[in-house]
């Protein structure tokens, strides 16, 4: 039975993207917004502006106090959070319906009039605060950096996806406090935002308090950037090693992907989920349960919206197992996939379970607004949770093979090594390794 949750859609004079989906179940709402600004719109040498803004943004404007966002939200029950990732900066809230006024002018109020908080002394602040992030969630975490690495092998220098979300610390200790203002002016503005409602409002309520709270912010008449032309497959495997202390030896293989959102990005998903993505995936069967060279495997991809994604596929291996043998039979599998294709039960399977996480994820206000936004912001597709689980019913066993030999074979891959140990070096560049070859290129901390 086809999702019908409704979707009805307004854009503002200013340019201002309004969704609002009615949900009468509970008297809340959730309030999220998708502003069209992430690490891809960085320019080299202001890197990591972006995730900044993340934390800024909480830090006042010009009718708020500093921290009174939080408190005032949460006082009246809400939760709130934000999140910054390659294509987008995300902010949301869900509170109850009384409370929704109250979100909709202090979210106005920071993303039209913040440049009176954008202070020095907020920017020097929230700098530390991003360098603290980026110790405790990335070079004191195990694996924290895997992802990192990856987009670094996987995507090459100059394009938008090269650098991590986080950033350079030496370019945020570098951006003046007129930068800042600059990339705000530019990224921040009602015709670069998705303003979704979900939950106990009904669209010409949400529509009218849109109006009331953003009607008046101006445009910033951005200019849309270019889309980067899509890659194909690495040319070449690509390999780096870190030598850290960490629970056991890992391997993630990388791979460049379709653009999200296309009919082959879904066939690879698949792929990935019969793979590595499910309890009965293939790499399960044959390296942990027959071979048992490896405790876990996971497979997961992110569908972006410049070209080209990102899928890898992560191993754990076995204590005193050797990671050269758990990467060449991981390399067997990944060839032996694209020969056959999935099995009847293995497509099964994964669609199955694609369904039952979409449907587990729509259940919840917050996370419908979210993937409402997601869509309507990068792919215009506001209605895209409704008909989603129709395209996934079309996809074939051929679908799913063809992406698997385009995209999943190992001479494109890119791969990060963890080795448990004490770390030999601090400065190992990233390496090439040619098709063939399983030992390490070099070793250290990248």
């Amino acid at each position: 039975m086809p999702l019908t949750y409704p979707i009805v859609t307004r854009t503002l004079d200013n340019g201002l993207r309004v969704v609002v989906s009615e949900d009468r179940s509970v008297p809340a709402v959730t309030v999220n917004l998708w502003v069209d600004v992430g690490s891809r719109h960085e320019v080299p040498g202001q890197t990591g502006l972006a995730h900044l803004f993340e934390h800024l943004m909480f830090q006042g404007s010009e009718n708020v106090a500093e921290g009174e966002h939080f408190a005032a939200l949460m006082a009246h029950g809400g939760r709130l959070n934000a999140t910054t990732w390659f294509d987008r900066t995300n902010y949301f809230e869900t509170v109850p319906t009384g409370a929704l006024d109250l979100a909709l002018w202090l979210e106005a109020d920071r993303h039209g009039r913040l440049r009176s908080a954008l202070t020095q002394e907020n920017l020097d602040n929230q700098r530390d605060v991003v360098k603290e992030e980026k110790r405790q969630r990335y070079d004191n975490q195990p694996y924290g950096n895997a992802v990192n690495d990856l987009v670094g092998l996987v995507f090459p220098q100059g394009h938008p996806y090269h650098h991590p979300t986080i950033g350079s610390m030496e370019d945020l200790d570098a951006a003046s406090l007129e930068t800042v203002h600059a990339f705000y002016d530019r990224h921040y503005g009602p015709d670069t935002t998705v303003l979704t409602l979900v939950g106990d409002v009904a669209a010409q309520e949400g529509f009218a308090a849109a109006e009331r709270y953003f009607g008046d912010l101006p445009r910033t008449n951005r200019s849309p950037q270019p889309r980067s032309a899509p890659l194909g497959p690495l040319p070449a495997p690509q390999r780096v090693v870190r030598v850290q202390e960490v629970p056991n030896d890992r391997i993630y293989l990388g791979f460049r992907f379709p653009q999200g959102h296309t009919a082959e990005y879904l066939a690879g998903a698949v792929a990935l989920d019969a793979l590595g993505g499910l309890a009965i995936s293939r790499l399960h069967r044959r390296l942990v349960r027959r071979d048992d060279v490896a405790t876990g495997v996971s497979a997961s991809s992110m569908g972006l919206v410049d070209g080209t994604s990102l899928a890898f596929i992560a191993v754990d291996v076995s204590e005193g197992r050797d990671i050269a043998e758990a990467e060449e039979t991981l390399l067997e599998e990944l060839l032996e996939f694209a020969r056959t294709g999935p099995t009847e039960l293995e497509l099964e399977a994964s669609l199955a379970d694609t369904e039952r996480s979409w449907l587990e994820a729509l259940a919840g206000m917050d996370e419908r607004a979210d993937l409402i936004g997601h869509s309507t912001c990068l792919y215009d597709d506001p209605h895209f949770v409704n008909t989603f689980l129709d395209e996934v019913a079309t996809v074939t066993a051929e679908e799913v093979q063809l992406a698997a030999q385009r995209w999943l074979q190992p001479e494109h891959r890119a791969a990060v090594i963890y080795r448990d140990g004490d770390p030999v070096d601090q400065d190992v560049p990233l390496g090439d390794l040619t098709a063939g070859e399983s030992g390490p290129h070099t070793e250290g901390v990248a």
